[in-house]
């Protein structure tokens, strides 16, 4: 089986950690010239979606052992990174199908022939795939609790009914990944593979959110919807084992985190070209020579190159399985990453005043999509709480 990682030479994403991190212009700007329009309507983004399907990169975490190019964390930052440059909804949308597939190089849990046909179907278009695991009442499973999502056994498999919320790319999804608990005397939990495509599943509540408008990150309801037997991973009694562990998952903290610092690189790309290409009646030359601007160009670039290689080496430790790099130090790094991006979007804001915010520039699309960058699980004081009691040996 061959998986199509660079099927379109024009667009390929050479992941060098060497060279510079924009290390594919022409895809950035190819994304970010769809983004705006994307932004606006909050439609899905098939057409980036589809750049991004023929860089090949939508497939480039899938394992060797199937015959993909098996990418690991510090490239996966790097393409995220990359992709957060040009549209962070794009990118997310992507980290989600590039996870999946990271940890079934790793762990296979699919049933062998359903594996087999996402990948023969990868191929040849885009497959999405995502966790639908946040619910209404139980909030985000890095916090703990039993999902309310049932799964009911039927004659030849599973009926499951529930609502999820915050699903990332849920229009396009190919596959719903549910995570739900069963009807039986003793329940057990476990991830249902759900077709895209299956009757029964609506978005209940769409996607309205400052940041990330074509994320498509909507609520959606599963009424009843037929799942066969086979197609379940995980499946176990509820307890320590099931429950979300927040020390684990490096592989995807970092390369999340390489997303926004990469939304925070196209923030700062913006604020250089206004600052030379400024040039105030009273001044006579580009603000850009201003001690004020430069002064606030080196606190930008501190912030985010520090970011990148919190991000970068912590990743390549990962990949180098370096026993001294703990779980504690990924969390510590995406939550230094994630104040750094936000903290470097609002310098470039508040220096560049009004124009700043106008919606006729990509720096307020940018302010708003770095919102975004605390809100992923495990949040910040998960994190620091995870970190906090290593620290303190309990």
């Amino acid at each position: 089986m061959t998986v199509n990682s660079r099927a379109n030479p024009d667009i390929s994403l050479d992941v060098n950690p060497e060279v510079d991190p924009d290390v594919n212009p022409g895809l950035t700007a190819r994304l970010a010239e769809l983004a705006v329009g994307y932004d606006r309507s909050g439609a899905f983004p098939a057409e980036s979606i589809q750049v991004v399907h023929e860089a090949g990169l939508l497939t480039a975490t899938v394992g060797e052992r199937y015959g993909g190019r098996g990418a690991r964390v510090e490239e996966t930052a790097r393409i995220l990174h990359t992709l957060g440059r040009g549209d962070p909804s794009v990118a997310l949308i992507t980290a989600m199908t590039l996870n999946t597939h990271a940890r079934e190089a790793v762990r296979p849990t699919w049933p062998e022939e359903l594996y087999a046909r996402v990948l023969k179907e990868s191929e040849q278009r885009p497959v999405l795939v995502n966790h639908a695991r946040v619910e209404p009442d139980l909030g985000s499973p890095a916090r703990g609790g039993l999902p309310a999502t049932v799964a009911r056994r039927t004659g030849d498999g599973w009926s499951v009914s529930g609502r999820k919320r915050f699903v990332t790319g849920a229009e396009g999804l190919d596959w719903f990944l549910v995570w739900a608990t069963t009807d039986e005397p003793e329940p057990r939990v476990g991830t249902f593979l759900v077709p895209g495509g299956s009757p029964g599943i609506e978005i209940t509540d769409r996607w309205d959110q400052l940041g990330l408008r074509a994320s498509g990150s909507h609520d959606v309801t599963f009424r009843d919807v037929e799942v066969p037997y086979e197609h379940v991973v995980g499946l176990g009694p509820h307890g320590p084992a099931s429950e979300q562990d927040n020390r684990a998952g490096a592989s995807l903290h970092l390369p999340l985190a390489a997303l926004y610092v990469g939304v925070a690189r196209a923030a700062q790309a913006f604020f250089h070209t206004f600052a030379h290409a400024r040039v105030p009646a009273n001044l006579g030359h580009p603000v850009a020579r201003t001690e004020r601007f430069r002064r606030t160009a080196g606190e930008i670039e501190v912030l985010l190159a520090t970011a990148e290689q919190l991000l970068f080496d912590g990743a390549a430790r990962v990949d180098a399985e370096d026993p001294t790099y703990t779980p504690e130090q990924a969390l510590g790094a995406r939550v230094l990453a994630d104040r750094h991006s936000v903290r470097a979007v609002e310098l470039a804001v508040r220096l560049l005043g009004n124009p700043g915010l106008a919606r006729g520039n990509p720096l307020e699309r940018h302010f708003r999509d770095i919102q975004c960058a605390p809100v992923h699980a495990p949040q910040e004081d998960v994190s620091l709480l995870a970190i906090g009691t290593k620290a303190l040996d309990l």
